[in-house]
């Protein structure tokens, strides 16, 4: 995305600061913002409703750091990003620097800052329950999914029945994928995902073994990450059936990043 909405030097006078003094009686901060949004149409309509009102944001800064109180910069970029990109449904992503330019560090300098990037994110999950009533497991997720603010957008594929894979003395897996937008982290998204599975009586004690409810992170935007407790893209994808086929219907022309192969191709092999 290259459009941006700009935002220079605006001057709040709020009450942030580590030391008691700074939150007693406040100080000038300047916020710069990059806002990027799809903005053809509203060139193409010139209405404001297909914008993003730059007038509503500056007012809207200015307001969340009047009524909040951090002690750290950090603090107040990271909550006023997540507060803006709840607040604009036209914004994909936001550039935030808080600057302080009367940091009180008895030193010479014209101002000390904190910048940020902060965005949505899309993602793709396979979830699959063989346990109980696995259909109602399935919308259980979906619907705490559709609950949290931090995620958006949900889809979720056709149920499809499978055969266990890996251990397979086990009852039958009902499957799908589901496609969402999202403000976590991988990290944060899958701790939420972990306690999604918990709260459903997920019992972790048998390698690919019977459950009530699986969640795992299959994309999540182009990113390829490799830790000793997360992995993405999901090793192996492309060699299931229960994860390809319901994930064909959401995003049949996604690359991979690894094996640079859409998602319908990857299908078409296995098949």
């Amino acid at each position: 995305m290259t459009d941006q909405i700009r935002i220079q030097n605006l001057e709040v006078y709020a009450h942030h600061g580590v030391f008691p003094e700074e939150a007693k009686l406040g100080q000038k901060f300047l916020v710069d913002a990059v806002l990027y949004a799809d903005l053809r149409m509203a060139g193409s309509t010139d209405h404001i409703s297909d914008s993003v009102d730059y007038g509503f944001v500056c007012h809207y800064i200015t307001e969340f750091m009047k009524e909040n109180t951090y002690k750290l910069l950090e603090s107040v970029a990271e909550h006023l990003a997540e507060a803006l990109l709840l607040e604009l449904p036209k914004t994909d992503s936001v550039e935030l620097e808080i600057k302080k330019p009367w940091a009180p560090i008895a030193l010479p300098l014209d101002t000390a800052s904190v910048k940020i990037a902060r965005g949505w994110h899309t993602v793709y999950l396979s979830v699959g329950s063989n346990l109980g009533d696995r259909e109602s497991y399935i919308r259980y997720a979906l619907r705490a999914l559709q609950a949290n603010r931090r995620i958006r957008d949900v889809r979720i594929s056709s149920l499809m029945e499978t055969e266990p894979y890996g251990y397979r003395d086990q009852p039958p897996f009902l499957n799908a994928a589901i496609e969402l937008r999202t403000l976590y982290t991988p990290y944060e998204l899958l701790e939420f995902l972990h306690r999604i599975e918990a709260e459903a009586g997920r019992k972790r004690e048998i390698h690919w073994g019977p459950r009530t409810l699986d969640l795992d992170i299959l994309f999540y935007d182009d990113m390829i990450l490799e830790k000793q407790d997360l992995i993405i893209p999901h090793p192996d994808m492309e060699n299931r059936m229960f994860v390809m086929k319901p994930l064909a219907e959401l995003c049949p022309g996604r690359v991979h990043p690894v094996l640079h192969k859409t998602v319908f191709q990857m299908l078409r092999e296995l098949a």
